[in-house]
């Protein structure tokens, strides 16, 4: 299972609030969400905060490595890098949830399609995503700090500093696995999961639009290499789906 959480990071809401535009004095649902975070998503030890915002994104089948293609399907609006750091997880034979460890992420999502309403975060997300080069195993995740960029023929034409980690975030990392694995059948024996956990940079907030054969990098300091991926655009025409009978 590939998954995700949202508006843990402060200029995610930012980003998403400046999408959805609330009556003037009123903070989006978004916000709110966010804010409920930095009140209540990092309890004690042993205790259980509020819930964050989730998306499922696929099934394995989804993932693409350092090298690969991400590719904007026929019928997205849009294909842009969401740069984050992903929790690595099986299920052991008990039922039991084990965390391997962490590994950079981008969860590549169609903004253009979600900006247009924010009821449409779901099917944004449906798209193929990337994680590697390597696994960290027993990282620590406290404060994070990277870059990302956009490399286009040759030249950067847009980085920014990225951070992550619990210091940056408005949940702790045992609330956000709490709140994933709460469910039954995310806690199926043998199960694999990748789960994404959220941004606080990304081209589209600063209007740049992706091209084909452009590269996104993703780098988190202490975490193995980059994760670099090129964009390839599906031209095609979207085609009907049709469903025939058994």
């Amino acid at each position: 299972m590939v998954s995700g959480t949202g508006l843990t990071h402060k200029n995610s809401a930012l980003n998403r609030q400046a999408m959805h535009q609330a009556e003037e004095g009123k903070l989006t649902d978004s916000m709110q969400i966010y804010q409920w975070g930095v009140s209540l998503g990092h309890p004690d030890t042993g205790s259980i905060g509020v819930q964050p915002e989730w998306f499922y994104k696929g099934t394995g089948n989804i993932l693409k490595g350092h090298g690969d293609y991400l590719e904007m399907p026929a019928y997205a609006n849009d294909g842009g890098e969401e740069p984050e750091m992903t929790g690595i997880y099986v299920i052991d034979k008990s039922g039991h949830p084990r965390r391997i460890g962490f590994t950079p992420g981008n969860e590549f999502s169609d903004h253009v399609m979600e900006k247009k309403n924010y009821l449409y975060l779901a099917p944004s997300k449906l798209r193929n995503c990337s994680i590697g080069p390597e696994i960290s195993i027993n990282a620590d995740f406290d404060d994070i700090h990277g870059e990302v960029s956009i490399e286009r023929n040759q030249a950067i034409i847009w980085r920014a500093a990225i951070n992550t980690g619990e210091t940056n975030m408005s949940h702790s990392l045992q609330n956000l696995e709490h709140h994933h694995f709460k469910y039954a059948s995310h806690r199926v024996p043998y199960q694999a999961h990748v789960h994404f956990f959220g941004a606080d940079a990304f081209s589209f907030g600063n209007q740049v639009n992706l091209m084909e054969e452009d590269i996104m990098t993703v780098s988190w300091q202490g975490f193995g290499r980059p994760l670099r991926n090129k964009l390839t655009i599906n031209r095609g025409e979207e085609l009907l789906i049709k469903v025939g009978s058994i």
